[in-house]
């Protein structure tokens, strides 16, 4: 596929601004702080147009790049995966933070000072570019244009970086347009600056993404194929419905927990009063997504041109600019994911392991869930009518499984087999023969003389291309998708339960999310299920839903955190298979419930701890509740 040009060749490369260009902005030490570097003049930055544009790229490079298991926590911090390695300061933090073993100082995941020095680099560049000579050449109007346009990208952008600080701290400092003088001591009074209430920072965010929407695209279909990656109108409506959402859920709206949580000075960071409008203005920004950008739920065909779910769920992340797909990473580092994720029979790290928690919650090929909850000692509670059994083996080959498969593995929805690698699976990449993934102690990924091996004796499947190459270094290159429409439909229809239950629209969205995963729906269609008799069993519903289709995405650790259950849901024993057993794949020693962590989870840790040095700098600066 077409990379970008001249400009969009480097928009996700963060070298050339951000260790070069923008750093001539820099201020001193404290959250905005860069590194000084004299190879160009500001002048010359905003006098030609090539220079405004890496500056741009630059700042675009500081988006998140969570592709790869080292660079983001939010599946290896959540109750859906687990990474292996215990190698704190290599990124690998996730073992550690589980284990409860983190503090303000430990400085995990650190993103505050990466999110502010982007934030200040988007601000700058928003009050020069429009000084560029060159640029207001061009002819018939285009530089007023372009620079209109390049204005707003940085200005999402700079909404993006503040929703991406709240997601993870909560309530954060605003310095809207101020930009900061370089000669400023770290202990000078603007320098110490207090943090905004949550509303204000939401409102924030929000105001910024409609006003930049005005001067962008409405689509990726309407740039050439070389801007696809850049901003655009429906970028900015994605990211504000996720904004809305965090603010309108119980973390954010009424939280009695966080009644103590002031600035120094009185001021409320957490409104103390629910209000069911924050859901509405949810709804409200969402639906306009859904009806007015032509955007479906991506769809696919098997050989014999019949529609295929487990195509259709595996493919919306390897078909470059689908119609699901609204915002995605052009340059990304879905390499490592992939070798992260492949069995070590093929050259991979078998690293990334999802928990039983997630195998238990994959629904069976009739729609029910298999697993209706746990015992005091961890004992699944199962669900007879659904059909699953959780012991034997296969006797026939299912549509997705080969014979002599582990019954707790047969006739499971397509989405169990989009996601998840067991043993006695086939690998994906079969162009050097079928290779058989073998978790069990002796197996080709177990235990057994490595430390690439996954804990819970599955691996993690999601996003692995199936001619991608690992033992001879061939990956197909492809975007890597960071918000698309499934997410946006659940995001809207889980607002509307909350403030106008019964809604219509909540049953039809839900119901086409599950028919194109080839799940029965609720009161319609073959198998149909019964509708969910109230609010509380659509709430259910809901999440449940949210959750198989949207796992290993990045977004179960903040809805666990949003949705206020992150104390049930991610502390105490996590489940695997037995790892430390089994020498063929039907040893039945190896397919037992085994507890493979116990982690430990604080209420403070709904929240990141702002970064010690910050709070150790800035006198007005609050830390967060319980650091």
């Amino acid at each position: 596929m077409k990379t970008q040009n001249k400009m969009t060749n480097k928009i996700f490369t963060a070298c050339l601004l951000l260790v070069g260009i923008t750093s001539i902005t820099a201020c001193k030490k404290g959250f905005l702080q860069q590194v000084p570097n004299d190879r160009l003049t500001i002048e010359q930055v905003f006098s030609r147009q090539k220079y405004s544009e890496e500056y741009l790229a630059g700042i675009y490079g500081r988006m998140p790049n969570e592709a790869y298991r080292n660079t983001s926590i939010w599946d290896g911090c959540s109750d859906d995966a687990d990474v292996t390695y215990d190698r704190p300061g290599q990124g690998y933090d996730t073992y550690p933070m589980n284990l409860g073993n983190w503090n303000a100082a430990s400085n995990y995941y650190l993103k505050w000072t990466t999110y502010y020095q982007a934030i200040r680099s988007a601000t700058y560049f928003m009050q020069h570019i429009g000084n560029n000579a060159e640029i207001l050449a061009l002819p018939n109007n285009k530089g007023q244009a372009l620079i209109a346009q390049y204005t707003a990208e940085a200005r999402f952008l700079r909404a993006y970086f503040y929703y991406n600080l709240v997601r993870q701290y909560g309530p954060v400092i605003l310095l809207g347009d101020e930009l900061l003088s370089g000669d400023l001591e770290p202990t000078a009074d603007e320098m110490n600056k207090p943090r905004n209430s949550m509303d204000e920072c939401i409102n924030y965010i929000v105001s910024e993404l409609d006003l930049a929407a005005q001067d962008l695209p409405k689509h990726f279909t309407e740039q050439s194929v070389n801007d696809y990656g850049r901003a655009t109108k429906a970028i900015c409506l994605a990211v504000k419905s996720k904004a809305l959402l965090l603010a309108a859920s119980p973390q954010f709206n009424g939280n009695t927990d966080y009644a103590s949580f002031r600035n120094k000075d009185g001021k409320q960071l957490i409104s103390q009063l629910y209000s069911a409008d924050k859901w509405k203005r949810v709804a409200d920004a969402t639906k306009p997504l859904i009806t007015d950008f032509g955007l479906a739920l991506y769809k696919k065909n098997d050989a014999s041109n019949n529609f295929d779910p487990y195509l259709s769920c595996r493919d919306v992340f390897l078909d470059p600019w689908n119609s699901e797909i609204i915002f995605a990473r052009t340059n990304n580092n879905l390499n490592g994911w992939e070798r992260s994720v492949s069995p070590r029979s093929v050259s991979g790290y078998a690293a990334v392991a999802v928990t039983q928690q997630l195998v238990d919650e994959f629904e069976m090929a009739n729609g029910m869930q298999p697993i209706t909850g746990y015992n005091a000692d961890g004992t699944p509670i199962i669900n007879a009518a659904s059909g699953y059994v959780e012991s034997g083996f296969s006797t026939a080959a299912g549509k997705y499984t080969t014979a002599g498969t582990y019954n707790m593995y047969t006739n499971r929805e397509p989405r169990f087999y989009v996601n998840v690698t067991y043993t006695g699976s086939n690998w994906l990449f079969t162009a050097e023969g079928t290779k058989v993934v073998a978790t069990y102690f002796t197996g080709e990924s177990g235990k057994k003389g490595s430390w690439d091996f996954p804990r819970t004796g599955y691996i993690a499947r999601k996003n692995v291309h199936p001619n991608t190459n690992v033992r001879t270094g061939v990956y197909v290159a492809r975007p890597f998708v960071m918000i698309r429409f499934a997410e946006i439909l659940l995001n809207y229809i889980e607002a509307l339960n909350e403030y106008d239950p019964g809604n219509p629209d909540i049953l039809t969205y839900l119901n086409a999310i599950r028919q194109r995963a080839g799940v029965p729906q609720y009161g319609t269609g073959a198998g149909a299920l019964p509708v969910p008799a109230s609010q509380q069993d659509m709430r259910a519903k809901i999440r449940h839903e949210r959750r198989v289709e949207l796992c290993l995405e990045g977004l179960r650790y903040t809805d666990t955190r949003r949705w206020k259950i992150a104390e049930q849901t991610d502390g105490g024993p996590f489940w695997g298979m037995n790892v430390d057993a089994g020498t063929k794949q039907q040893d039945l020693v190896f397919y037992q419930r085994t507890m493979f962590e116990r982690r430990v989870f604080l209420k403070n840790y709904y929240l990141f701890p702002i970064p010690q040095s910050e709070i150790d700098r800035d006198k007005n600066l609050v830390q967060n509740p319980g650091w």
